[in-house]
Order: structure tokens, then C-alpha cells, then sequence
């Protein structure tokens, strides 16, 4: 098991610039490889202020430049708004790039906001995207390769710049398609989790459903490979605790207006924060995330692991208009504290990429 960041590069206020937020996603990045950090995940999202991603990709390539060590990750490519070309040609660049350090996060998507304006049918998304994963393996694998899916085709044709990681680089995928689940433990890639604002309880069964999928596939669920991720934040002040849960709730806020195709945009792109059904209160908040002080966060933390079994967890202490500052003091005491603190419990190293 090992420790990752994720910044999802949101833009709440219009005063902050694109230049600000990149600057500050690149700056973390830096930190969380001198902080130990295995890895460090960008989103990929479009047309709005949920996010200023449109390229996870892109994203990895700049950072490979700037970092010698920690593993690079998407997290994730929505795969059905790429052609898979494009998306296998650019696969195979970037972890030369990165020198073998790309962890290639693959998920379905979801907010139909981004797929209308990709003229993409959202309803087709986890078919499309499973044939894209039919053409990550087989076009990265073959000198030579040819498709013909019920939404993809690709002509004879040879990928001339193969990944170094071989045969492919590590897949993480997001997404609960019963399918694409039994697919993920016969081929031993990992699946990709985020609790949201809840609790333990619906992570742990979609673990369960991913047990279920390596069972009928005759393998040991066990063994599988889960990944988290989950809004964290660690601090003294317990105004900057509350601050970073009213920014978490207005994250979700937007994701869920997105989904369910309710947004308000104003300027163009700026999606407006509307409160929905059954939102949970601070309260439950406070109670679901890792956010308080150090001692708080070993406890909700080492229980995860317990219970979840992870191989990884990633944590996104950049939300909404936290401070960039308070973000990295997160980090550090995440890093410095936090960590070492999870693994005493757990009576493993101290490390945060162990």
C-alpha cells in the first residue's frame, strides 16, 4: 500500500487564474515527491470551472519534466471522448516521456455537460469505453493491429511509440459496470474508488461487488487490486478544517449538478453551487472524511485500510478555495505525521510510498 495526492485543479473563484491553478497543481506535485508521495493524480474534465483539466495526459508530460521520481497518473482519461489513435498513440509517448512512470487511470465519465459537447451519447459511454480497453491492450501489445467494435474501428495500424512499461503500463480503472469488473480481476488491474462525501459503508460494497466479479472469474478476491480516494485534510484550526469541508461539499455540489444535467452556468463556464437532494449535512461530513486534527485522521484512516484493504490511497487536500498554502501545510503533516502514524498502527514501514 502506498500514499498519492490528487488535485482536481477547480477554479471557485473567476478572480484566480487558469496561470494560478496550473502553477499551483505543478507546485504540489514538487512538494508531494520531496514529501515521499508515491504518486500524484490529475482529473480530466472540460468546458467548465470544475475543473481546468481538459488533459490528465498532457498533465503527466509537463510533470515528468519536473519530478524524477514519483509515479505520474490520470485519474482519470475519459476514454469515450477520445479516437483510440489519438488516445494510444499519446498513452505510449507520455510514459517514454515519463520514463515508465505513467499509471494509466481509464474511466467511463459521467457528467453529460462535457459529453454533449463532445457530441458523445453519455448512454453509450461504458460500452465505448470498454472497447477502448480492448484497443489499450491490443494496439500497445502488437507491432500491427486492426478493430472493428460496434462504436470504435480502427484500420490496420502500428503505434510506433510502445509504452517502456511492458507489455503495457499499470491500468486503473473507475467505474462499477458488473462487466467491466469481472474484466479488471481477470487481468489483475486495479479498480479505482472515490467515497465522495460518504462513509466507509458504500466503499466497502463496491469492494464486496469487486470480489464478487474476481470469484466468478476463479480468482482469489483477496487478491484484488482496490485503490481510494478520499477529500482529506489534516490541521490544528478547526476553521480551516470547516473551510475545507464547505469547499468539499461545494465540489459535490457541482459534480452532482453536472450529472444530473441541472447546472447553471454563468459566464460562459462558471457552473453555479446548488444545493441537492439528500446533500449531507457539515455534520456527516465531518464524520465521513479524514479532516480534524492528526490524532483524528490515524483513527478514520487506519480503519479504512482495515477494512478496505487498499493497494493505494490517494488523498486530495485542493478543494473548491482552500488556500494553496493550507493545502501544502496538509501535505506536510499528512507526510510528516499522518502517514507514519497509519502505518505504527497497522505495524508497517513509515513511508509514504511503501
Amino acid at each position: 500500500m502506498d500514499f498519492g495526492i490528487f488535485n482536481i485543479m477547480q477554479q471557485r473563484q473567476p478572480s484566480k487564474t487558469p496561470k494560478e491553478v496550473y502553477a499551483e497543481a505543478i507546485e504540489q506535485t514538487m512538494v508531494a515527491e520531496q514529501l515521499g508521495f508515491g504518486r500524484s493524480w490529475y482529473a480530466e474534465h472540460h468546458f467548465s470551472n470544475y475543473s481546468l483539466c481538459p488533459s490528465p495526459l498532457m498533465m503527466v508530460a509537463h510533470m515528468a519534466a519536473r519530478t524524477s521520481r514519483i509515479r505520474l497518473g490520470t485519474a482519470v482519461v475519459v476514454a469515450p471522448l477520445y479516437t483510440p489513435g489519438r488516445l494510444l498513440s499519446e498513452i505510449g509517448m507520455v510514459d517514454i516521456l515519463s520514463d515508465g512512470r505513467l499509471d494509466l487511470g481509464i474511466g467511463i465519465g459521467y457528467q453529460g455537460y462535457e459529453f454533449d459537447r463532445f457530441g458523445v451519447d453519455l448512454k453509450y459511454a461504458r460500452e465505448i469505453s470498454g472497447e477502448m480497453l480492448d484497443l489499450i491492450e491490443l494496439g500497445l501489445r502488437e507491432q500491427a493491429f486492426e478493430y472493428k467494435g460496434k462504436h470504435l474501428q480502427q484500420p490496420r495500424s502500428s503505434i510506433a511509440c510502445k509504452p517502456l512499461q511492458k507489455p503495457i503500463p499499470p491500468i486503473w480503472y473507475a467505474g462499477g459496470d458488473p462487466d467491466h469488473l469481472r474484466r479488471l480481476a481477470r487481468s489483475d488491474y486495479t479498480l479505482f474508488v472515490s467515497g465522495v462525501l460518504g462513509g466507509i459503508t458504500r466503499i466497502k460494497a463496491l469492494r464486496g461487488q469487486f470480489e464478487q466479479a474476481a470469484v466468478a472469474e476463479g480468482k482469489d478476491p483477496a487478491r484484488v487490486k482496490f485503490a481510494v480516494s478520499r477529500l482529506a485534510f489534516v490541521s490544528k484550526n478547526k476553521a480551516d478544517v470547516m473551510r475545507f469541508v464547505e469547499s468539499a461539499l461545494y465540489q459535490q455540489r457541482l459534480a452532482v449538478s453536472l450529472k444530473m444535467r441541472r447546472e447553471q452556468v454563468q459566464n460562459d463556464y462558471i457552473v453555479q453551487e446548488t444545493a441537492y437532494e439528500d446533500e449531507p449535512s457539515i455534520e456527516a461530513i465531518l464524520r465521513n472524511l479524514p479532516v480534524g486534527d492528526v490524532e483524528t485522521c490515524i483513527e478514520k484512516m487506519v480503519r479504512l485500510v482495515r477494512e478496505l484493504k487498499p493497494v493505494h490511497i490517494m488523498i486530495q487536500t485542493q478543494v473548491g478555495d482552500v488556500e494553496h498554502k493550507k493545502s501544502l501545510a496538509a501535505m506536510e503533516l499528512w507526510a510528516g505525521k499522518v502517514i507514519p502514524g497509519i502505518l505504527k498502527e497497522l505495524g508497517k514501514t513509515t513511508s509514504a510510498a511503501a
